[in-house]
């Protein structure tokens, strides 16, 4: 009985561990909806252990001479495919500050793979077609989405507490296409507005 009562003790001071769920919208300077923005939110207590690992499929297609998505999100450790569905050969590049690499040129049905080991964005482009670009962006906490055409993305289970918000996009304007900003999340669903100049040119 003793050992039981001391349990229900530790527990009543351990307090749950609550969480919460953030909307954020990201906007133009006219107030027009954003998409594409990657929203992170980094806990100030930290980060769980171990793999960062996300539903979405970790896959920068080339198809119809483009890259497919335009901006994709993944973790630090994470090995991102790239399938070439086009009859024609690529050569896909990043000449990044921290994310360089190159895979020699490949056809049809063939795939190449890399793998990024730290956090940061990949511009890419084909050195066989100048109009391919697009944009993998390498993050550090599991707390990631990107905005819907709406311009609005949900970042679920965030521990409650003191945080940092951060939204990134290719064409906003400022020091590494970043706002951040320091929120609180609580148990309750909570939302977020952030605004800012999105004509910056790409690269």
């Amino acid at each position: 009985m003793r050992r039981f009562r001391v349990l229900v003790v530790s527990i009543c001071l351990a307090g749950p561990a609550f969480a919460g769920d953030l909307t954020v919208s990201v906007r133009d300077a006219a107030g027009l909806p954003v998409r594409d923005a990657v929203v992170t939110v980094t806990p100030a207590a930290g980060i769980p252990r171990g793999p960062i690992r996300f539903p979405w499929a970790l896959r920068m297609t080339q198809q119809d001479i483009q890259f497919q998505p335009y901006v994709l999100i993944a973790p630090v450790g994470g090995t991102v495919a790239f399938p070439n569905l086009d009859r024609v050969r690529h050569q896909v590049y990043s000449f990044s500050r921290g994310a360089r690499f190159e895979l020699q040129l490949y056809g049809r049905d063939e795939s190449r793979t890399h793998t990024f080991t730290s956090a940061g964005v990949a511009a890419l482009g084909c050195n066989i077609h100048d109009q391919m670009l697009a944009y993998i962006k390498v993050v550090d906490t599991p707390w990631a989405m990107k905005t819907d055409p709406a311009g609005n993305a949900v970042l679920s289970d965030i521990p409650a507490g003191s945080a940092t918000l951060r939204v990134w996009h290719p064409r906003l304007a400022g020091r590494g296409n970043e706002i951040a900003r320091t929120v609180t999340v609580s148990a309750a669903a909570a939302r977020q507005s952030v605004s800012g100049d999105f004509r910056a040119a790409v690269r």
